[in-house]
């Protein structure tokens, strides 16, 4: 798709037509803005990826140790004795939404 002049002036007319002319330095600006943060951003995943490559040819000379595994978690209580608790709580809850509230 080839643009030519008479083209980008009515597309820039029709924008200005839009968003209005005070408008415009701001969309400028936070245009700018947003190409510089994306900028930043790409410089910064290739400096990643250079230093991804330098460390990987270091990792595979010497590969590190095997992760210690944990035991397995053991319950502190038994399912019943869970089972109590909730009960007991629902109870309170109960015993507290049924008592009269003063209303002064």
């Amino acid at each position: 798709m080839n643009l030519g002049p008479w083209e980008i002036l009515i597309i820039a007319v029709v924008i200005v037509l839009l968003f209005g002319a005070r408008k415009m330095p701001a969309m400028a600006r936070s245009l700018g803005q947003s190409m510089r943060i994306l900028k930043a951003e790409t410089k910064g995943m290739r400096k990643d990826d250079d230093e991804d490559d330098a460390t990987a040819t270091d990792k595979t000379a010497a590969a590190p140790p095997p992760a210690a595994q944990l035991p397995p978690a053991q319950p502190k209580a038994t399912p019943e004795q869970l089972q109590q608790q909730v009960d007991d709580l629902q109870r309170k809850v109960d015993t507290q939404n049924q008592a009269p509230k003063n209303v002064s």
